[in-house]
C-alpha cells in the first residue's frame, strides 16, 4: 500500500527538521573552532587544488611573457607555493614547532654568564707612529694612519 499525500507531506516536513537540526549542529560546531582550525581545514580540503592553480599559472605566464619578466613572476609563484606547501605540512603536523623565542633568549643570557666566570686573555695595544697593534691572545690586528686593518698572528 503506497503511502498517502498527507503521509508524504508530514514525511517531507520531519525530513525537512532534521536537515536544518543538522545545519544549525553544523553552524554551532563550525562558530567553536578556532580560526586555525577553520584555515586549516579549508587548506585541506582545497590546497592541492590552490597549488594546480598557481604551477598552471607559471606555465600559461611563461608561454606569454618576455624572458626578462618570466623570471620575477616564477619568482612570486615559487613563493607562493613554498608558503602553501609549508602551511600545509604545518597542518599535517610534518614539521616541528619551533622553540619559543624566549627560551633563545634565556639560553644566550645563561652563556654569557658562563663567560663571566672564565678568565680572559690580557689585551696589548701598541701605537708606533701612525701605526696601531691589538694583540689579545693568539689574535693580531695592525692598523695604520690610513685606517687599513690586517689580521695577522
Amino acid at each position: 500500500m503506497a503511502p498517502s499525500d498527507e503521509e508524504k507531506s508530514k514525511l517531507k516536513r520531519t525530513i525537512a527538521y532534521y536537515k536544518e537540526e543538522v545545519r544549525a549542529e553544523l553552524a554551532r560546531l563550525e562558530a567553536a573552532s578556532s580560526a586555525k582550525e577553520v584555515a586549516g581545514k579549508s587548506i585541506g580540503k582545497h590546497g592541492l587544488v590552490y597549488i594546480t592553480m598557481i604551477a598552471s599559472l607559471g606555465i600559461i605566464a611563461s608561454l606569454y611573457l618576455e624572458e626578462a619578466k618570466i623570471a620575477a613572476v616564477m619568482g612570486l609563484l615559487g613563493s607562493s607555493l613554498t608558503a602553501l606547501i609549508s602551511m600545509l605540512s604545518n597542518i599535517a603536523g610534518a614539521t616541528d614547532k619551533q622553540e619559543r623565542p624566549e627560551f633563545g633568549v634565556i639560553n644566550q643570557l645563561i652563556e654569557k654568564l658562563d663567560k663571566l666566570d672564565r678568565e680572559e686573555q690580557p689585551m696589548r695595544v701598541d701605537v708606533e707612529g701612525g701605526n696601531v697593534t691589538v694583540k689579545r691572545g693568539d689574535d693580531v690586528i695592525r692598523s695604520n694612519s690610513q685606517n687599513k686593518q690586517q689580521k695577522g698572528g
